[in-house]
């Protein structure tokens, strides 16, 4: 997207006629850009839905969960709060941790502490208990392949991070760590503590590992904003695709 800076930039040493073909540019961006902000409103809030949905599925199947919900099913299970309400408790917690990495949420990052948590218990309450391996292994897939839908949906919109992964790259820009060691170290640490209090860790964990980011890759592109006739993409200032796979 061009900026008002870059605009001036250009203008400073320009024709007068150049200026107007920049103006003119500048403006139909801005344009293209409201035109498309319904879609990316709708694609947003569909895909915090569906992840929580499809983390709801993955804790239906039993046979493990991402990192971060492995940590909401433990501390749910010692507090007897449900776990979508143990998610939104930790994410507004991880956000108040974005204060001293001065880190600025956006829409996408207040509204996925709380779509999430209600999309999943409002799906654990529909979704009936599954008993056997012949219902839970399709769930689990589901469940894998549905998250990386709504993580391409909801990092395309480009409404800001999740708090979890404003806290990844917050503390990658502090510390001067790769974004790798520190996902790592993060994801590891809340697999650990979760575990310890009774969250689910399988072999639908490893699956995620795995499967979630050549998902998400895919339906990133899938679900990507089209770019402006100039090749800018018209969308807001989100995070990097590269940097960040599920919240």
């Amino acid at each position: 997207m061009s900026t008002c800076a870059e605009s001036s930039e250009h203008s400073a040493g320009s024709p007068l006629s150049g200026n107007s073909t920049l103006s003119e540019g500048s403006a139909d961006s801005v344009h293209s850009g409201t035109r498309r902000l319904p879609r990316r409103l709708v694609q947003l809030y569909a895909g915090l839905a569906l992840y929580g949905a499809s983390s709801a599925l993955l804790v239906e199947s039993g046979l493990g969960l991402e990192p971060w919900n492995v940590l909401h099913q433990g501390l749910a299970e010692l507090t007897g709060l449900t776990i979508g309400v143990v998610s939104i408790i930790v994410g507004a917690a991880v956000l108040l941790l974005w204060i001293p990495l001065r880190q600025r949420p956006g829409l996408g990052t207040v509204s996925n502490v709380f779509v999430v948590g209600i999309a999943m218990d409002g799906t654990l309450a529909l979704v009936p208990e599954a008993h056997t391996l012949a219902v839970r292994i399709p769930l689990l897939v589901a469940g894998i392949v549905l998250n990386g839908v709504a993580t391409g949906l909801y990092i395309s919109a480009r409404f800001g991070p999740g708090p979890r992964d404003g806290l990844m790259t917050g503390l990658h820009r502090r510390t001067g760590r790769s974004i790798r060691l520190v996902r790592t170290v993060l994801e590891v640490a809340v697999v650990a503590t979760g575990f310890a209090l009774g969250g689910t860790v399988g072999i639908g964990t490893v699956l995620y590992a795995v499967a979630i980011g050549p998902l998400a890759q895919l339906f990133l592109r899938v679900f990507a904003v089209r770019t402006a006739p100039d090749g800018s993409t018209v969308v807001a200032a989100g995070q990097p695709e590269g940097a960040i796979l599920p919240r």
